[in-house]
């Protein structure tokens, strides 16, 4: 009996993580349909950008309505229904959602194209809520890491293989295909083969049984925090009415885009001295650490998308190499690649190993998983010479993770201020030298969720769970900012429009420093706290 249960769990497991994996592949694809749907519906760089508005926007709503939700009946409601429920209903949403963009492919209006990738992406954040907790259900408390790194890892091939795959049926096998002759249509069956999956999963989730996972604990009061999230739902919808309203108002764009960022800024900002006056009914918003989180998740998940999401503009330009949209597949690969390399990296620490077999491994592991990402790219017919040079990057990476030491503070300034570097280059310089700096982001990336997250929820006892939530909201960065460079790169030029990434950078060496103080006042010794596992 014991060893079906077994048996049943790891299935489950196993099914789970091929949906983290779908989640990467959707995430880095975009990088390939972003510059297709510029040209296929005559958009601007801001409008393209809005197809990461409406996806990273869905996860965004939905945490905001489930969080809205358990405040009013005073339990969390995700916890009530489960989470092999929760997950359920967001796959089911989900196929919806990919049925819909088949409709929208077909129908040639990228507004529906828009509405289907938000549907889809509404599903992603209940799935995503409630996959981390089942996940670490699913067997030993002690092992949950380690569960969690693996669907991670999974997570990230999908990232690496997104970008190959959706250029495969977008252009098929030719070298330089005609993209005036290339049909959106040719997605079709990867969103049918999603739904049938999203289906498949849900139902194998229903008939299985596996452990209920609920609670029924009552939510903390945070009456105050619902005005600043409610703001920035304001600032959330000012980016998609900018053009609206400028086409009503005859105001320059320029000032609802900047105005979005403001609002949703400066509504966090405020929080800190007022919640310092009187921390009742603000919740986990009364801890400044948590604020500044959130604001350093909002940007970090921004320049991480918005680098890769704007590439495709920036190397149709000469100074990177004129290519055509066909051709810059390897290019997004090896970005969303290198998020990969350097959480492989991270994970180590995750296991009980000797110093040397960690010291080992830390080497080893970031030139294996950059072989991945040469291997996927090779099969698929890219020269990878050109790529070669890139291990100078990686092996950076790894100087960084000796300096770091596991430790979150610390690990968080060094790669931050090498992402500064390497934006400051990528701005500085043109060719193969700045597209490889700027690429190089994505390694300065890889850290960063388990690292502010560690920082961000350090001392705020029973609301973690609160804290956490508010944190994962804030992966609205990915909706805000790659519009935001987006417009930039329209009025200044795409090239010039990545100081976007070095400012989000050098706010985020900012927070690692801020941080550090705010919790050394509250008695927290930094050095000792360990990166959080958290994907």
């Amino acid at each position: 009996m014991e060893q079906n249960k077994q048996a049943n769990y790891r299935s489950a497991l196993y099914t789970i993580i091929t949906v983290f994996f779908f989640w990467g592949f959707l995430a880095a694809s975009n990088g390939i349909f972003i510059p297709f749907c510029k040209f296929y519906f005559h958009l601007s760089q801001f409008q393209s950008q809005l197809i990461d508005y409406t996806f990273y926007g869905g996860y965004f709503i939905g945490s905001l309505v489930l969080y809205y939700a358990s405040q009013l009946i005073k339990v969390d409601l995700l916890n009530k229904m489960g989470y092999k429920n929760g997950i359920i209903i967001g796959l089911v949403i989900s196929a919806v959602g990919a049925l819909l963009m088949v409709m929208g492919l077909n129908s040639g209006s990228f507004i529906f194209i828009l509405v289907s990738y938000f549907v889809i992406a509404i599903g992603f954040s209940l799935q995503q809520t409630a996959a981390n907790p089942f996940v670490i259900a699913l067997g030993s408390p002690q092992t949950g890491a380690h569960r969690l790194n693996l669907a991670g890892s999974l997570n990230n091939i999908g990232g690496i293989l997104g970008p190959v795959i959706v250029n495969k049926l977008l252009f098929g096998v030719a070298t330089n295909p005609d993209i005036n002759k290339i049909q959106i249509s040719a997605v079709d069956n990867e969103y049918y083969i999603l739904a049938g999956l999203f289906i498949a999963v849900a139902i194998f989730f229903y008939v299985s049984k596996l452990p209920v996972v609920t609670s029924d604990e009552k939510i903390e009061s945070s009456h105050k925090a619902n005005l600043p999230l409610f703001v920035i739902l304001l600032g959330f919808i000012l980016i998609m009415a900018a053009d609206p309203l400028t086409a009503a108002t005859g105001i320059s764009k320029s000032y609802y885009v900047y105005s979005a960022l403001a609002v949703i800024l400066l509504s966090l900002i405020i929080c800190i001295p007022l919640s310092a006056k009187n921390k009742e009914g603000w919740g986990a918003m009364q801890y400044p650490q948590l604020i500044l989180g959130m604001i350093a998740i909002f940007t970090y998940v921004g320049v991480e998308v918005t680098i890769a999401s704007n590439l495709g503009a920036l190397l149709k330009t000469p100074d990177f190499g004129s290519y055509a949209e066909s051709n810059i597949k390897q290019f997004i690969s090896l970005y969303w690649g290198s998020l990969m390399i350097g959480r492989w990296t991270g994970a180590i620490g995750a296991f009980k190993l000797t110093k040397m077999w960690k010291n080992t491994l830390t080497v080893v592991v970031p030139f294996v998983a950059f072989g991945v990402v040469l291997l996927v790219n090779y099969f698929n017919g890219t020269d990878v010479r050109d790529m070669f040079t890139y291990a100078i990057c990686v092996a950076i990476l790894i100087v960084g993770f000796y300096i770091g030491n596991q430790k979150p503070a610390r690990t968080l300034a060094i790669f931050t201020i090498i992402g500064v570097i390497a934006m400051f280059v990528g701005l500085a310089l043109t060719g193969k030298v700045a597209l490889y700096a700027l690429i190089s982001g994505g390694l300065c990336c890889s850290i960063m969720w388990p690292s502010i997250f560690a920082l961000a929820i350090t001392g705020l006892g029973k609301y973690t769970s609160q804290g956490s939530a508010f944190l994962i909201m804030m992966i609205l960065g990915g909706a805000i900012i790659p519009p935001i460079q987006g417009f930039l790169a329209d009025t200044s030029g795409i090239h010039h429009s990545y100081i976007v990434p070095l400012l989000g950078f050098a706010y985020l060496t900012f927070f690692a420093w801020k941080v550090s103080g705010e919790l050394k006042k509250q008695g927290v010794d930094v050095e000792a706290l360990e990166t959080a596992e958290a994907h």
